[in-house]
């Protein structure tokens, strides 16, 4: 493929991201889904072409934001999507090559780097509004006139309500965030090795290892719960956003334990349904990959001789 033909790709790719992104103007339920995959064509791109046609995906579609709305939309799309996705794809492209075999980035350190930017972007939060107390306050105010506008009277409890929901929104935003980034990163690879196209081969989940930062944040987040105050409200939002990597070690586990059936499929089918329908499997899907990292559970559930490197 031609320079030129990669370039346009990349930046088609681009203007289709932004039209995603801009579907919430429709003001339709059904937008959200669109809003969703705003980063499936940037991602495309990226893993496809490479790192400099996510770089272009995303300008074109910053671009293309600036035209279609103003100067701060563009900005949060860059910082939400086409920044994230660039680093994301730099790093899923890493290789490097010894006497035997090309070994691609680890998608344990492809998950470290999503977790990283998103509590990043929480402590920027917290350093442009003032810190925990000031955010806390900026959203029980936005929650509290959402709640009044929901209700036709009063609402019993609403500013406990308000003040409950303002404690959690960070870190279930960043939750929210992470898992879409996934989703949308994984759909990308998908399509592109259906159709052969696709840069590395898609990683092994059950060979992701979280670094040992990851379990040293979940302890220093569970400390400042204890501790209370300002710092309780930092700790609260940190382990919320950790579930999604320790949720992603714990799936490893459970594709390790799967590989040891004749066949795996339905088991793994099974999993995944409940976890759609009753959302419990993935709380336990977090706590083994908190035990992961302490226990090796994977290397226990491989035959001897075997080994997962991620």
């Amino acid at each position: 493929m031609g320079r030129f033909s990669a370039a346009a790709i990349a930046a088609g790719c681009g203007v289709a991201g932004a039209a995603l992104y801009l579907a919430v103007l429709l003001g339709s339920p059904g937008a959200l889904i669109l809003v969703y995959l705003t980063q499936l064509p940037l991602f495309l791109a990226g893993l496809w072409l490479g790192t400099g046609a996510a770089a272009l995906a995303g300008i074109a579609a910053c671009v293309v934001m600036l035209v279609a709305s103003d100067l701060i939309s563009m900005l949060l799309f860059a910082v939400l999507n086409a920044g994230p996705v660039v680093v994301l794809v730099r790093q899923a492209l890493l290789a490097r090559r010894d006497d035997r075999q090309l070994h691609w980035y680890p998608p344990g350190m492809l998950t470290a780097w999503l977790t990283g930017i998103a509590l990043a972007g929480f402590a920027v939060a917290l350093l442009v509004l003032g810190g925990p107390d000031g955010i806390q306050t900026a959203l029980r105010d936005v929650v509290a006139r959402v709640l009044d506008r929901i209700s036709d009277s009063s609402m019993p409890q609403r500013d406990e309500v308000a003040s409950a929901l303002a404690t959690v929104i960070p870190g279930v935003v960043a939750m929210s965030w992470m898992v879409m980034a996934v989703i949308n990163a994984c759909l990308a690879q998908g399509l592109l090795v259906r159709f052969g196209v696709n840069w590395r081969p898609s990683p092994d989940i059950a060979a992701l290892s979280l670094p040992p930062w990851l379990t040293i944040m979940f302890g220093l987040a569970t400390m400042a719960i204890v501790f209370g105050g300002s710092s309780r409200f930092v700790g609260i939002n940190t382990l919320i956003a950790l579930f999604v990597p320790f949720c992603l070690a714990g799936l490893a586990v459970v594709h390790a334990a799967a590989r040891r059936l004749q066949n795996p499929v339905p088991a793994l089918v099974g999993f995944y349904m409940l976890a759609g329908i009753f959302g419990w499997p993935l709380l336990l899907a977090a706590v083994l990959g908190l035990l992961e990292n302490w226990l090796g559970l994977r290397q226990r559930l491989i035959p001897s001789g075997g080994r997962l490197n991620g």
